[in-house]
Parts: C-alpha cells; sequence; structure tokens
C-alpha cells in the first residue's frame, strides 16, 4: 500500500514537471514563430531582466527565518506564560510563516520595482 503511494506521488510530481515544461516550449515556439522574442518570460515589468533566483532565494531566507523566530516565540510563551504546546507552536509557526511571506513579497516587489 505504502508502495502505490509513493509510486503515484511520483507520477503526480513528473506529470506537473512535464505538463509545465512542455508547455512553456510550446508557447515559447509559438511565439518565435510570429516573431516575437522568447525572452519576455524572464523580463520584469520594466524590461529589465529579473532573475527568478533571486526572488525564490529572498523568499525562501524570508520564510525560513521567520519559522525559526516562530518556533522561539512560541518556546518563550510556552516557559514564560505557561502556554498549552500544542496551541502555542503551531499558531505562532503558521502565523509568523505568514508574515514572512508577506514580507517577502513585499521585498520582492520592491527589487523588481529598483531594477
Amino acid at each position: 500500500m505504502v508502495g502505490v503511494v509513493f509510486i503515484s506521488l511520483f507520477v503526480v510530481i513528473f506529470g506537473i514537471f512535464y505538463l509545465f515544461f512542455s508547455t512553456r516550449n510550446k508557447e515559447r515556439l509559438a511565439l518565435i514563430e510570429n516573431g516575437a522574442e522568447a525572452s519576455i518570460f524572464i523580463k520584469g515589468s520594466n524590461g529589465d531582466r529579473y532573475s527568478f533566483w533571486k526572488v525564490f532565494l529572498l523568499n525562501l531566507s524570508v520564510l525560513l527565518m521567520s519559522i525559526g523566530l516562530g518556533v522561539f516565540i512560541a518556546s518563550f510563551m510556552v516557559q514564560s506564560l505557561n502556554m498549552y504546546e500544542e496551541v502555542a507552536y503551531p499558531g505562532t509557526i503558521f502565523l509568523m510563516a505568514g508574515i514572512g511571506l508577506f514580507v517577502g513579497f513585499s521585498m520582492t516587489k520592491k527589487l523588481g520595482e529598483a531594477t
């Protein structure tokens, strides 16, 4: 039973990646055939090159820092305020992760405006 789950998970992940890359390739080929340039997919709104990895690493780093801060705050709440661990840890981690994603989004927006 467990093997079926892992095989199904692998098939789903493979299918998603296959559809993503094959669709992207077909779109770019259609643009080239019509005379348009395929580099519009990697340009920002103002025409400069916009690096996907800068955005990804910025958002990932802010997310991981906020999750770490959430664990630290939850630990403080459990030790000092005698809160239940079952409430403090998940609540604080999810709250801080959401705040971190919002901050990462705001920083990415500023990064896009600066380039």
